[in-house]
């Protein structure tokens, strides 16, 4: 018993000591299966694509004219790599942080600026779409892991929806779901361009997306879930009816929806709990969407908000897992930054914490289910499946195990060890005929 109990108090310490560095690639030892890191290097890059002509949302008034300006975004870019001989996985980001006054530095395992590695062929494309605010490294801890397993990841500062830029919600509610699909365009085109980095490497005809809270709305919209007609006359909306865009009634809206989309990785997404859409409005989803939500959840809701979509998205097949007692903040973004542990001024400490969850805990487990969803929807492994094909409960599974093989009567999570997919719930449905 003193070496078990030796044993986790060393595993404890070691966890807390990379905790302390930023590191945003931690796997702990009880983590499932898939979190674990795949076979390949990474490289990340940073880049600028400009949308022109984008309808100018913060400088238009009511009732005037439409204003229209060149919107640029930042995207941070991981992909699969080739290190040169003098080159060793790791590297540093720099961040603002929810407290804008704090910059932090991460670790992580991505080699800035590598090569490409090209000859591994065209990779299923994933976007990363950020909370409000937020910024591209908040799921930074999804977009090196799943670029080690064959995928390039193009994780999107929004702006006027960042820490460092915040403004009016106006602006978000009418340019994010646009931003998502101007980024998987974009990541296409430079696929297309022989001097490209990328050239050749991404298959934005498999492409998911990641949405957190706000990305999670603009993820709905873009997998065929129209707002109501409500939402374009509300007062805190874009102005001179912007957003009908946006809206189910919109008979152009389905037109603008790109069948690139695949897949949906939907993260606590914001706006069923305030009415943003309609029931029936939901029944527009076709794409296969996995939800991800706390029982708990103060800010998109629980059961009037991720899992209302999850229930009425009747035409798609989809997934709900729920961490049982999780908060909005207890799910996606990483661990928080040691910098704001450390200041005297702790302000947004609680953007990256949760009064029950680990985060870094929470991470791995987001990284299995996305790595499963992704694996068997943009690249067709049937075999991920199993990983996703459960026992609701997670408490009602059993572990029967001899001579280290499972027997019939095993019907515990697959990719968990014993005891270790508590507080977890996975639902499924299937699209209604």
């Amino acid at each position: 018993m003193v070496r078990t109990l030796l044993g986790v108090l060393i595993a404890s310490v070691s966890i807390s000591a990379l905790a302390q560095t930023n590191r945003i690639d931690i796997v702990r030892h009880d983590a499932p299966e898939l979190a674990r890191f795949g076979q390949y290097d990474i490289g990340v890059r940073t880049i600028v694509l400009t949308d022109p002509d984008r309808p100018d949302i913060l400088n238009t008034a009511q009732g005037g004219k439409t204003t229209f300006y060149d919107r640029n975004l930042t995207v941070e870019v991981w992909y699969p790599a080739l290190l040169a001989e003098n080159q060793q996985p790791g590297g540093e980001y720099t961040t603002t942080t929810r407290n804008p006054a704090v910059t932090a530095t991460l670790h992580g395992r991505a080699v800035r600026d590598a090569a490409a590695l090209a000859s591994a062929g065209a990779m299923p494309l994933v976007i990363i779409s950020h909370g409000y605010p937020g910024n591209r490294y908040l799921m930074s801890h999804l977009g090196e892991n799943l670029a080690s397993k064959g995928y390039v990841v193009a994780s999107i500062d929004h702006r006027d929806s960042t820490y460092n830029d915040k403004q009016a919600i106006a602006s978000t509610l009418y340019n994010r779901p646009l931003d998502q699909l101007f980024v998987l365009e974009q990541m296409a085109v430079l696929s297309d361009g022989d001097a490209s980095f990328l050239s050749g490497m991404v298959d934005a005809e498999h492409t998911g997306i990641v949405g957190y809270s706000m990305g999670g709305y603009g993820l709905i919209i873009n997998l065929g879930g129209g707002y109501s007609d409500a939402v374009v006359a509300h007062d805190e909306a874009p102005p001179n009816a912007l957003a009908k865009r946006h809206a189910a009634a919109n008979p152009d809206f389905r037109k603008n929806l790109d069948s690139r989309i695949k897949a949906g990785f939907a993260v606590a997404p914001w706006g069923m709990a305030d009415e943003v859409w309609n029931p029936d409005d939901l029944k527009g989803i076709e794409v296969p969407t996995f939800y991800l939500a706390g029982s708990v959840d103060a800010t998109s809701g629980y059961e009037d908000g991720t899992r209302a979509i999850y229930l009425n998205a009747t035409h798609s097949d989809r997934y709900l897992l729920t961490y049982i007692n999780a908060g909005h903040n207890a799910i996606a973004p990483i661990p928080l930054p040691v910098e704001i542990l450390n200041s005297e001024d702790q302000t947004g400490a609680s953007h990256y914490t949760d009064p029950v969850w680990d985060s870094v805990r929470s991470a791995n487990i987001m990284n299995h289910f996305a790595t499963a969803f992704f694996d068997y929807y943009l690249k067709d492994n049937t075999e991920r499946l199993t990983y996703l094909k459960l026992v609701p409960n997670s408490q009602d599974g059993v572990y029967s195990v001899e001579d280290e093989q499972q027997t019939d009567a095993h019907t515990y999570w697959k990719g968990f060890a014993e005891g270790t997919a508590r507080g977890l719930l996975l639902e499924h449905l299937e699209p209604a005929e």
